[in-house]
């Protein structure tokens, strides 16, 4: 390092650099204007150090101490460098002082203020490393240091209010806008740094810090949105206390997305912009590395410091959803926040245990299913929804998607629309909805994509119109249950649950992928084998994982031969029967608080339990069929198959007593027959197909000589 430039330009160093003293002050940088008075005060005190050192001009100061530098250091003080704090105080107002909006959010005082801009100096301007290697005594130092802070602020070095600026509870450093380091260097040698984001923020740079960059989204504020999501006084009460001041509540849900949902309102309401921080997707929160340090071989770095100090750069509040499923670390630390308003949202209830200081606990509203305000605004016709060309109300009725996710939805039905090249359909819609309740159902179920619709099905009036009344019970159970208070309490859920009951291969299986299709849902089919365990305890376990997963998403849940699970209660004879019964009073309390929609199918309606029957909304029959019913599925079989013209179906239906199942197989058996002949389907094939399905159930079948 060379001697310490003897002039009073904090410029000197680069001739062309702008000074923000003389600029024009529209057009000046609030930030440099702050840097420019504090290269002032450097100068100055460079200056006077200079004046009077006789080892200023030594090309070697800094590394070694001559003795005509230890002299003059017993022979005076740095008593005279001590003036009057650093100008730190631009023109206030300005929406672009981001230091002065900065002090003002926190509740940093002038002192503060000056000592972070201190600190930050050298990662702006560069000039300022040679200087504050000069006044370090050290051309190694080239970072601000508390006795160099302390001594630009005019303030001695044994100052008690001074030093505390720098204890780790002083506002600086609980903040995480500028760290003390090198603890092992006497206090006023230690060196300052403010992290890289708070420059950047500074400096308009508002790009998240890359450790919780994965983890975070930002949920900009729209007070027109405010009202879609969820509606109702809480939003407002909630809204109310958020504009009030910082806040703490835990947001309770019963279905996942409702408490999600109810934040997003009341911040929009509020006027809110915030941070929706997700532990539970990549940060360990949930293993021994989680975010507040929690396990005790914690290897991954704490986010929560870096989310604290990124939700008080931007003046908004915090989101965290879904809360890790050990939540006490991350609890106390958001808690201790006393700047920062959080929303906790999770479907336990809430422990205590989890912090000293309880938060405002309470219930998210429900989410409504099919709220059409909601999906028209999403799909850009909020006025007119009737010119989507096909009815919006029936076609959202079932699903229960919260604010987010609806306008998630409506961007891929419109897009899937844009790719096809075609106007947005009800096609588009349901597939994207579907998209959006994708679950974890595929472990224990096996997915069916509807590909039927009610022409495919061949039934008597009336177990026809009950499937009907079944779909209108999924789409309308809101309005009924919910809005005319119809429900019949004690925590009873808000589910569609309907038995199908009949002989094998009369339709119930495809009848329950038809009322899927109707509603724009999946069908899941439970595997029993998935279910089902010989250890006790372990088949309640596996349908709670089953319900609780149905709960979360939109689909049909089908339970096939149910009297395996839902058999009849038995009197109690031995430890089986008893673990039985309670293996069915479990499922009867499950059923009674589902909220989703759940088809049983048994051939066997008679071992079905009469306390699962009366839980039931819809009990539909299906009756073997007749002739007629038998010649209908017939031809409906060979709609797609190539015959001959002479193919007389009604002759199988006349003389064979199949169910459509059968009927079914028959028909499979003589396109294969006909497929290897290379000529179409003849009578002789479905003949041949029919008495095989009749062999195939036992039954006595003539053959082609007359004999049986």
């Amino acid at each position: 390092m060379t001697a310490a430039p003897h002039t009073t330009d904090p410029h000197a160093a680069d001739p062309h650099a702008i000074d923000p003293r003389t600029a024009d002050p529209a057009a000046a940088d609030p930030l440099l204007v702050r840097l420019g008075l504090l290269r002032d005060r450097v100068t100055e005190l460079v200056g006077r150090r200079s004046a009077t050192d006789p080892t200023a001009g030594d090309p070697l100061r800094g590394l070694y101490l001559s003795e005509e530098a230890v002299r003059h250091l017993l022979s005076t003080g740095r008593d005279d460098d001590r003036s009057a704090p650093p100008a730190s105080d631009p023109p206030s107002g300005d929406e672009d002082d981001r230091p002065g909006l900065l002090a003002a959010r926190l509740g940093l005082g002038t002192l503060d203020l000056a000592i972070l801009l201190i600190a930050l100096a050298p990662d702006i301007d560069r000039d300022f490393e040679p200087l504050y290697g000069y006044l370090n005594d050290d051309v190694g130092r080239r970072r601000a240091t508390v006795g160099l802070a302390v001594e630009l602020c005019g303030l001695p070095p044994h100052d008690v209010s001074a030093r505390a600026r720098f204890h780790p509870s002083a506002p600086l450093s609980v903040l995480g806008l500028m760290a003390v380091e090198e603890a092992e260097r006497p206090f006023l040698s230690r060196s300052l740094r403010v992290p890289d984001r708070v420059v950047a923020h500074l400096l308009g740079d508002d790009t998240p810090d890359v450790r919780i960059a994965p983890y975070t989204r930002l949920l900009p504020a729209d007070p027109a949105r405010s009202a879609l999501p969820v509606t109702g006084p809480p939003v407002a009460r909630l809204a109310e206390r958020l504009s009030a001041g910082r806040l703490t509540a835990y947001l309770r849900e019963d279905r996942d997305g409702d408490a999600l949902a109810y934040a997003v309102a009341a911040l929009d309401a509020a006027g809110l912009e915030a941070l929706h921080f997700a532990p539970g997707t990549g940060t360990g929160s949930d293993s021994e590395s989680g975010p507040a340090g929690s396990g005790a071989g914690s290897t991954a770095p704490d986010p929560l410091p870096a989310l604290l100090r990124e939700a008080r750069l931007r003046g908004c509040a915090l989101v965290v959803a879904p809360l890790p499923q050990h939540p006490e670390p991350l609890v106390r630390a958001l808690a201790s926040a006393d700047d920062v308003s959080v929303l906790l949202a999770g479907a336990r209830p809430y422990d205590p245990q989890w912090c000293d200081s309880d938060p405002l606990v309470l219930d998210a509203p429900r989410q409504r299913a099919g709220d059409l305000d909601v999906w028209s605004a999403a799909l850009g016709v909020p006025e007119a929804p009737e010119t989507l060309g096909f009815d919006l109300a029936r076609v959202v009725a079932p699903y229960r998607l919260g604010g987010e996710r609806i306008r998630r939805t409506a961007r891929a039905a419109l897009d899937l629309a844009a790719f096809e090249g075609t106007p947005l359909s009800a096609g588009h819609l349901r597939l994207a909805a579907r998209q959006q309740s994708a679950s974890g159902l595929e472990q224990h179920a096996r997915r069916i994509r509807p590909e039927v619709g009610w022409q495919d099905l061949v039934l008597p009036e009336q177990p026809l119109a009950q499937l009907h009344e079944l779909a209108l019970r999924a789409r309308h159970r809101d309005r009924v249950l919910g809005d005319w208070r119809l429900s019949a309490g004690g925590g009873r859920g808000r589910g569609a649950l309907a038995l199908f009951a009949g002989d094998s291969g009369t339709g119930k299986t495809l009848s329950a992928e038809v009322v899927a299709a109707e509603l724009g849902l999946d069908l899941y089919v439970v595997q029993l084998s998935s279910v089902v365990d010989k250890y006790i305890g372990e088949t309640e376990k596996n349908l709670e994982r089953i319900f609780a997963e149905a709960d979360r998403t939109d689909a049909v849940l089908l339970f096939d031969e149910a009297d395996a699970v839902f058999g009849k209660r038995s009197e109690v004879t031995s430890s089986n029967d008893r673990y039985a019964n309670l293996e069915s009073a479990y499922l009867l309390q499950r059923l009674e608080s589902f909220d989703g929609i759940v088809l049983l199918t048994t051939n066997l309606r008679a071992n079905i339990d009469e306390a699962f029957t009366r839980r039931l909304d819809l009990i539909v029959d299906f009756p073997f069929p007749d002739a007629d019913q038998r010649l209908a599925l017939w031809r409906h079989s060979l709609s797609h198959v190539p015959c001959a013209d002479d193919v007389e179906p009604a002759r199988c239906a006349k003389e064979f007593e199949l169910s459509g199942g059968s009927i079914r197989s028959a028909v499979v058996t003589a396109a294969y027959a006909a497929a290897g002949r290379g000529s179409p389907v003849t009578t002789a094939d479905l003949l041949a197909g029919a008495r095989r399905e009749y062999r195939k159930a036992g039954r006595l079948v003539l053959d082609d000589s007359g004999g049986w």
